[in-house]
């Protein structure tokens, strides 16, 4: 089903900016099936115009007939002149209105429009047939001839709806509904959260006694048999330009004005009708099964042989059509047909329409036993509404009155079998237990009813099905759209059971935890091959004698601009950033975790192991020992805006301390609690670089760095302004916080706040007055938090203000005021005693 999107938005008020691929992400996400999205009239520019066709002079001498003609295209070409073509078609004349494009344009397929001399003539421009426009073949076969009315010098491109984009659905066998636009755009209603303008929803008369006369002897075949008739046609009438756009842009051609019109409301409502010349039926309309053996001659000339499951109509001559599948070529619409000596036009003037509701089984055999697919099976095939036989007859007649100036009959057939809308019993949680999460009655209720279902009851609901989905049959159907219209994405994924072993280590878990904590955190894993050259360690402003650069070289690299081991992660998450960057994504949070590669002090020689038998143990050490050492590290790159501006507010950017942030968090995740102070190391600013540092044995190590990039290297490198960076240990790290977290004891006594404020010189660093602060404080204290740095005349020269929240708690009792700020004291007096501080305002 070829989708036009500005047909969809008819039925649907689509946001504005919304794009043809917009469009299919939403309806895929709804489980339709959306293969394609054809840009139409892509590269397209003008000028383009309608041109009057004013002379020909035929030009001879040539192998092949070719025209010269002057067209009038009014102010189009600056002069008001008429534009001389050399052209081959033949199917215009003198004073036809035609479609011109003038030197300057640039037609599909970037084929650029200039003043040429062909044929001993120069040609300023081309006049136009549809293939050469995008449009595809409207059934001439030569140059589009438009309408007497439309002015001289009109936009072409406008006036032929030559720019659009088409959406290229693959309709499953249980989507029959969406072989319309009305299906279609009921789905895109309801993604989008949309009300949709029923087509359908048409003033239709009541069925009485004088309409045209209807036999249905096979009820079981034929449910529903709705027919019309509409008389005084203009035989001459063509269909619009729009008409036939539509058509064209939905895969169908052209062919005659009340063809059009059935084939365009099929497209519109999904129900096939078929139009008979009224002069050609003779008697009651039937519908019947065949006869074994009965001949019958299709639309296409094809005489053919029936079988007694098909299902014909038929009038007192015998069959006139094949339900469900082709009309008959004995009331075929006539073309119109202009006496040469008279001028009078003759044709079709009298229509029945017919719009009926078949059974889906036998219009599928039928068409597969005489290999005869038709839009109308393909349809009827996959389930047609049957309510909407009545209103695709209605539009029908309101299009023929409307554009070929019939007069419908007051008289309306409509033959129905007995039936009842189909319900379907439902536990209200089925849905719920169908996809293994909680949907709720609210939901399932509100998800039913968006499709056209009624739905009474509680626990126990009770479904009546829309006529316009037969595939609703049971309750696993009703399920399946209340799990994919809430999004099949998010079903909970369940992985399979690991067998019973001795699982992860404790080292792989830890990497595990540190993954998803900093992708909790908003950064992308980026994954780079661990290869550097070393003329990157320049780019990083590495000192010479930095362990960084005894790298480990291999004897046959993939590159010989890369032959190393890397011995950091910086190189290549910051290469990373850079591509996004240069690519247009600029607001870029990446993180990686991998080995780096330490060369040893005396490189080892690997040993040759055995391979007729398993090696030894001191062989395999052997081996170990002469590889370098390969500590698991982890590194985070920043650039941009970390927090996006939006109603919400003004957001911020990327700075040193979210790189600080994500050590910390990583600290948290490995057990340990990080020092975090000004340090100065290679790649970062060094007065935005911060040590992070454990304590190992009582010793305290620095295990990575964290900060805003050096200017320097930033510019080395490309990078954008004020990037940040962190690196760290993770071996190292996971050593300082110990084999096992501990979950925290959650006390259920109060907590008690205390705020101070401490004077520092400016040199003293926050970390040695929280160390101090919490030293001091002593077990009551829960938490410590720096609030407020301050820096001013009130203060002091060379001074700055420290603000933390100090958070007490008991995990026995409730704390006295005195006892908090007792501990408050203690910790002031200690960050007094060891860094200077003073009390603020004091």
């Amino acid at each position: 089903m070829r989708v036009p999107l500005s047909w969809l938005r008819e039925y649907v008020d689509l946001p504005a900016g919304e794009t043809g691929r917009d469009v299919a992400a939403k309806l895929v996400d709804a489980g339709l099936e959306v293969e394609t999205v054809e840009q139409l009239g892509g590269g397209l520019m003008g000028p383009l115009v309608v041109g009057q066709v004013l002379t020909i002079e035929e030009l001879e001498g040539f192998r092949k007939p070719i025209r010269f003609c002057t067209v009038d295209v009014g102010q189009a070409n600056g002069t008001g002149e008429p534009q001389e073509i050399v052209c081959g078609a033949r199917n215009f004349a003198v004073g036809d209105k035609v479609v011109v494009v003038l030197p300057g344009a640039v037609l599909p397929g970037d084929f650029a429009i200039a003043a040429r001399k062909t044929y001993g003539r120069t040609s300023h421009g081309m006049i136009c047939s549809g293939d050469e426009l995008g449009m595809g073949d409207d059934g001439t076969h030569g140059i589009i001839v438009l309408p007497h009315e439309h002015e001289v010098g009109t936009d072409a491109i406008e006036l032929l709806q030559l720019v659009d984009e088409v959406l290229d659905i693959d309709i499953t066998p249980d989507r029959g509904y969406c072989m319309s636009m009305r299906g279609v755009a009921r789905e895109a209603a309801t993604a989008y959260g949309l009300p949709l303008r029923d087509p359908a929803l048409l003033d239709v008369p009541q069925p009485n006694s004088y309409g045209y006369p209807v036999k249905v002897d096979d009820p079981a075949g034929c449910d529903r048999f709705t027919a019309r008739t509409v008389t005084g046609l203009d035989p001459d009438a063509r269909s619009p330009i729009w008409l036939t756009r539509r058509l064209q842009k939905a895969g169908m051609r052209p062919i005659s004005l009340a063809v059009d019109i059935t084939n365009y409301v099929m497209l519109e409502l999904g129900q096939p009708l078929h139009a008979y010349d009224r002069s050609s039926v003779e008697g009651t309309i039937g519908v019947r099964r065949a006869e074994q053996g009965e001949k019958f001659t299709t639309l296409d000339g094809v005489k053919r042989t029936l079988d007694a499951e098909d299902l014909v109509i038929t009038d007192n001559s015998g069959p006139i059509g094949l339900a469900g599948v082709m009309g008959g070529a004995n009331t075929e619409i006539a073309d119109s047909v202009t006496d040469p000596e008279t001028g009078q036009v003759t044709g079709t003037t009298d229509v029945v329409i017919e719009a009926a509701h078949f059974d889906s089984v036998s219009i599928s055999r039928t068409a597969r036993r005489l290999k005869l697919s038709s839009e109308a099976s393909k349809r009827f095939e996959r389930g047609v509404d049957p309510q909407a036989a009545a209103a695709a007859a209605q539009r029908t007649v309101d299009l023929l009155v409307l554009l070929a100036g019939g007069t419908a009959e007051a008289g309306v057939t409509e033959v129905i079998a007995p039936g009842a809308p189909r319900t379907i019993a439902m536990p209200a949680d089925h849905p719920d237990r169908v996809a293994g999460m909680e949907y709720g009655r609210e939901t399932v209720v509100r998800r039913l009813q968006e499709i056209g279902c009624d739905v009474y009851g509680q626990d126990e609901l009770v479904v009546t099905v829309p006529s316009w989905r037969p595939d609703l049959a049971a309750p696993n159907d009703l399920a399946e759209e209340v799990i994919r219209l809430e999004g099949y994405g998010n079903l909970p994924s369940t992985l399979p059971q690991v067998p019973s072993g001795r699982g992860l280590t404790a080292r792989q878990q830890l990497h595990r935890r540190v993954g998803r904590a900093l992708a909790g955190a908003g950064y992308v894993e980026a994954l780079s091959y661990p290869f550097i050259g070393e003329g990157v360690f320049d780019q990083l402003q590495l000192p010479a004698h930095d362990v960084a650069r005894q790298v480990v070289k291999l004897v046959n690299p993939i590159s010989d601009e890369e032959p190393a081991l890397r011995t950091t992660l910086l190189p290549g998450l910051l290469g990373a950033l850079r591509r996004n960057d240069s690519r247009g994504s600029h607001d870029l949070a990446l993180f990686e975790t991998g080995s780096v590669f330490r060369a040893a002090a005396q490189p080892g020689v690997a040993v040759r192991l055995p391979v007729d038998r398993r090696p030894t143990d001191e062989e395999i050490a052997t081996l170990n020992a002469a590889l370098p050492a390969q500590p698991r590290y982890a590194a985070v790159v920043l650039a941009g805006a970390r927090e996006q501006a939006g109603w919400w507010g003004k957001g911020r950017p990327a700075d040193w301390a979210d790189a600080v942030q994500a050590a910390r968090a990583l600290a948290v995740e490995a057990g340990t609690e990080l020092v975090v102070r000004q340090g100065q190391y290679g790649p970062w600013h060094p007065g935005r670089c911060a040590e992070l540092v454990v304590t190992l044995g009582g010793v305290e190590q620095v295990i990575g760095h964290a900060g805003e990039l050096h200017p320097r290297v930033v510019k080395a490198m490309g990078l954008p302004a004020r990037t940040s960076a962190m690196e760290i240990d993770l071996d190292r790290l996971a050593t300082a916080g110990g084999e096992a977290l501990r979950a925290p004891r959650i006390s259920s006594f109060p907590v008690a706040t205390q705020d101070v404020a401490l004077i520092v010189d400016a040199s003293v660093p926050a970390s040695s007055v929280e160390a101090a602060l919490r030293k001091g404080a002593g077990e009551l204290l829960e938490s410590l938090r720096l609030f407020d740095v301050f820096t001013g005349e009130q203060v002091g020269e060379g001074k700055k203000s420290l603000a933390y929240a100090l958070r007490f708690r008991a995990a026995d009792r409730t704390l006295t005021a005195e006892e908090s700020t007792a501990a408050r004291d203690a910790a002031v007096a200690l960050a007094g005693e060891r860094t200077g501080a003073v009390l603020r305002g004091a």
